[in-house]
């Protein structure tokens, strides 16, 4: 019995329904089911990637909530949809290496190359790693991603985030033995990836990209500045004194002796083997009054930034 082909060009499996089609169309191995599973692939993909950079942002605001947390996640599901019909080039690659899997690739120039000169000058070859031929697991042929269609290793704003300050973290890991990583990790919680440093009176920078406020003890400049504090879980808006530096060089020289020589951060150090157990350690520290601040410096870190 014929089985009539089912269309799923045009859905996106993001509900149980659409999933189902999706799977009896698979069953057919069929050109179009192939390529409405790059598309399915190429969309969740995409809800990845925002999903990664939702939760590498500060979401502390007045306005955020569960109710807008979850009216943002249903945003983002449309949006990876919109993307995913339009193409971003990640389906199209797909399609056409599944389509080389199932089917006999038919005959090809004589190097042995399925691509004219014009696209083998366009393609970056991935060697894949599965398979000896020895017996074991066949081997998978090589995936070949067009090089204007790659992804950025990073979003813009973090990269150049982490050139900035990348060798000021790397001399207070010298001198402190905490990862690099995970201090660039908190300075761009603490100032929004650099576009809500603290700023002087006269609209100078002050530098301070770790927060540190000036207590008693601080004998250097000083700027204030609005923040959220959290009093038994309840954010309020209050004007603090802040540590002012000539230079992010000062400012990441001063936080690296906080750490290394304030008896309540002794455990922090001792604890940073991972991004997880710095962040906690902090937050069980006192370094700030966000309950939340262990989990979001935690994403930054392990998400966001490149060792």
């Amino acid at each position: 019995m014929a089985i009539t082909p089912i269309n799923v060009s045009d859905q996106l499996a993001f509900d149980p329904k659409a999933l189902g089609k999706l799977k009896q169309a698979a069953a057919q191995n069929s050109p179009e089911a192939i390529k409405a599973t790059a598309k399915q692939f190429e969309a969740l993909f995409m809800n990845m990637v925002m999903k990664s950079m939702r939760d590498a942002t500060p979401q502390d605001g007045v306005f955020d909530s569960n109710e807008t947390k979850t009216y943002t996640a249903m945003l983002d599901q449309k949006m990876s949809e919109n993307l995913a019909k339009r193409g971003v080039g990640l389906a199209d690659v797909l399609f056409r290496q599944l389509s080389a899997v199932s089917a006999t690739p038919p005959a090809g120039p004589a190097d042995g190359s399925t691509l004219d000169p014009i696209d083998r000058n366009r393609v970056k070859p991935l060697n894949n790693t599965f398979g000896n031929g020895n017996g074991g697991l066949p081997a998978l042929p090589a995936l070949t991603i067009p090089l204007d269609k790659t992804f950025p290793a990073r979003p813009a704003h973090v990269q150049a985030f982490q050139e900035k300050l990348g060798a000021h973290a790397e001399e207070a890991s010298r001198a402190t033995g905490i990862p690099a990583k995970f201090m660039l990790g908190q300075a761009a919680l603490e100032t929004g990836w650099g576009k809500k440093e603290i700023k002087t009176m006269d609209g100078s920078n002050s530098h301070n990209v770790f927060g540190i406020k000036a207590n008693s003890n601080w004998t250097g400049k000083v700027v204030e500045a609005r923040t959220t504090e959290y009093v038994n879980g309840v954010a309020q808006s209050r004007v603090e004194k802040f540590r002012a530096y000539d230079s992010y060089a000062d400012a990441f020289k001063d936080y690296a002796g906080m750490l290394k020589n304030n008896p309540r951060y002794q455990n922090v150090i001792a604890n940073a083997t991972d991004a997880t157990s710095f962040a906690q350690g902090l937050q069980r520290a006192g370094y700030a009054t966000d309950p939340h601040y262990a989990a979001k410096l935690g994403n930054i870190i392990k998400h966001s930034l490149l060792a």
